[in-house]
C-alpha cells in the first residue's frame, strides 16, 4: 500500500515539477520586429501593410495572446516596429538592430520590393527567417535560401500573366496587336515587366511590343515620355510603377489630353481610394488594373471576412490617414498566417517556423485568397485577376474582371471612352 503511494506521490510530483519547467521556458511575450515607412515614396503601401498587422496583434493581445504550440498557451504579442523614412540604407540598420539588439523571436519586412531586398542578405546572413509581407521581387527567392516566405502577395513573375493573357488571347479580336510597356526599374516592376514580355513571346500571338523602356522609380514627370508612347501609335499601353509614379502619370495624361485605347496601371485597383483623392475619379475611368482582395470578396475558412475586416479597420483608425485598400489586407494576412503557423510549429527555432508556414501552403484560405508556396518560399497562390475601371453615378467607380473569363464580371470596354 506504502509502494502505490510512494509511486502515485512520486507520479504528481513529476506532472507538477513538468508543468512548472514548461511555464518557465516560456517566454512572457513573442517578440515581432518590422519597419515601416511613414514617409518617403514607400509611405504609401508601407503604411496601410504596417497598420494591417498592427490591427491583427492588437485583435490577438485583446484575446490575451496568440496560442503557441511548443509553449501549450496563449503568449501575448510585442510588436517592436522602427520607421525606416523609405531609405534602404536606414532599414539595413533597423533591420540588423532588430535582430541582434532587439533579438526578435519573428523578423517581418517592410512593405514592397526595394525595402525588402535589403533584409534578404541580412536574415540569411544571421539564419533569421525572413516573413517577407509584400516584397515580390523573383530574386529574392532561391533554392539555396530557406530563410524567406512571401506572405501576402504572388510573386511578380506571375503577377502579369492575367494581362499578357488577356492581350494575347482575347486583344487580337478587339483589335490589339501593338503593345507599349513602360516600367520603373526596381524589383517589383521591372520583374513584371520582364514577365509581361516572356508571357507574350511564349503565346505566340500576333501582338508585338512596340514601346519598351524603364524609367528610375522616383521619375514624376511623364510628358514626355507620354509623347514617345504616342508616337510608337500602341493599341495598348501597360505602365507598371509605385503609387507615386501611377499619381504622376495619370495625372500627366490628363494634362497632355492623350487617351490611349487601353491603359493598365496597377495602384488604381490596389489603393483605389488614395489615387481617387490624388488623380480623381475621372482621372481612373476605364483605366486597367489588378482587381484584388480588398475588392474581391472571397470566402475566408480563417479570420474575418472582407467586410468584418473593412469595418474592424475603420472602427480602429479614424484619423483617416492612411486609406483602406489591399496593403491593408495585406498586413493583416500576414499575421493571420503567422497565427497559424505559431499553432503548428514544432518549436520558436526558425527553420521549425518555415516548416509550420510550408505545412499551410494550400490548406490557408483567408481573405487574401488560398495561401501557396513554391519550394523557395515565394507566394505562387492570391493571384489577382485584371479588371477595368468603369464610371458608376456620379463620381463613383466600380470593378469590372474582365479575365480570366471565369471570374468575370463583365466586358472590356475597348477603346476607352
Amino acid at each position: 500500500m506504502m509502494r502505490k503511494l510512494s509511486v502515485a506521490l512520486f507520479v504528481t510530483l513529476f506532472a507538477v515539477c513538468s508543468g512548472a519547467a514548461q511555464a518557465a521556458a516560456a517566454p512572457s511575450q513573442i517578440k515581432i520586429g518590422t519597419l515601416y515607412a511613414a514617409s518617403g515614396n514607400f509611405a504609401a503601401i508601407s503604411m496601410p501593410v504596417h497598420r494591417g498587422l498592427q490591427l491583427w496583434v492588437d485583435q490577438k493581445n485583446a484575446e490575451g495572446g496568440v496560442f503557441v504550440k511548443p509553449y501549450n498557451k496563449k503568449i501575448p504579442i510585442k510588436l517592436i516596429a522602427y520607421d525606416d523614412q523609405s531609405n534602404t540604407a536606414t532599414a539595413a540598420t533597423l533591420y540588423n538592430q532588430l535582430i541582434t539588439q532587439d533579438k526578435v523571436d519573428i523578423l517581418v519586412s517592410d512593405s514592397g520590393s526595394p525595402l525588402t531586398s535589403v533584409a534578404v542578405p541580412i536574415a540569411r546572413d544571421h539564419k533569421m527567417l525572413l516573413i517577407d509581407q509584400t516584397g515580390t521581387g523573383a530574386a529574392f527567392f532561391t533554392k539555396d535560401n530557406p530563410y524567406i516566405v512571401l506572405m501576402s502577395d504572388p510573386v511578380s513573375s506571375i503577377w502579369p500573366k492575367y494581362i499578357a493573357d488577356f492581350l494575347t488571347q482575347d486583344g487580337p479580336k478587339l483589335g490589339i496587336k501593338r503593345i507599349a510597356l513602360l516600367y520603373a526599374t526596381n524589383d517589383f516592376t521591372g520583374t513584371q515587366a520582364n514577365a509581361v514580355r516572356g508571357f507574350i513571346k511564349a503565346a505566340k500571338a500576333p501582338v508585338e511590343i512596340v514601346y519598351d523602356q524603364g524609367v528610375p522609380t522616383t521619375t514624376t514627370s511623364y510628358t514626355v515620355i507620354i509623347n514617345n508612347i504616342r508616337a510608337a501609335n500602341p493599341d495598348a499601353v501597360i505602365t507598371l510603377g509605385f503609387p507615386n509614379n501611377d499619381i504622376s502619370y495619370l495625372r500627366n495624361l490628363q494634362d497632355s489630353g492623350v487617351k490611349f485605347k487601353w491603359q493598365f496601371n496597377i495602384y488604381p485597383g490596389l489603393e483605389t481610394e488614395g489615387l481617387k483623392k490624388t488623380v480623381g475619379a475621372k482621372g481612373l475611368e476605364y483605366i486597367f488594373t489588378y482587381v484584388p482582395s480588398s475588392v474581391i470578396e472571397y470566402k475566408p475558412e480563417f479570420g474575418m471576412s472582407l467586410p468584418q475586416f473593412r469595418d474592424a479597420w475603420h472602427k480602429k483608425y479614424t484619423d483617416d490617414k492612411v486609406e483602406f485598400g489591399f496593403n491593408s489586407v495585406a498586413g493583416y494576412t500576414t499575421g493571420l498566417v503567422l497565427e497559424n503557423a505559431l499553432k503548428a510549429t514544432a518549436s520558436m527555432e526558425q527553420l521549425a517556423l518555415r516548416k509550420a508556414i510550408f505545412s499551410l501552403s494550400g490548406k490557408l484560405k483567408t481573405i487574401d485568397g488560398t495561401f501557396e508556396l513554391d519550394e523557395t518560399g515565394a507566394q505562387i497562390g492570391e493571384i489577382t485577376p485584371l479588371g477595368q475601371i468603369v464610371p458608376e453615378g456620379k463620381d463613383e467607380l466600380k470593378f469590372v474582371v474582365v479575365y480570366p473569363h471565369d471570374k468575370a464580371s463583365g466586358k472590356p470596354v475597348y477603346p476607352a471612352k
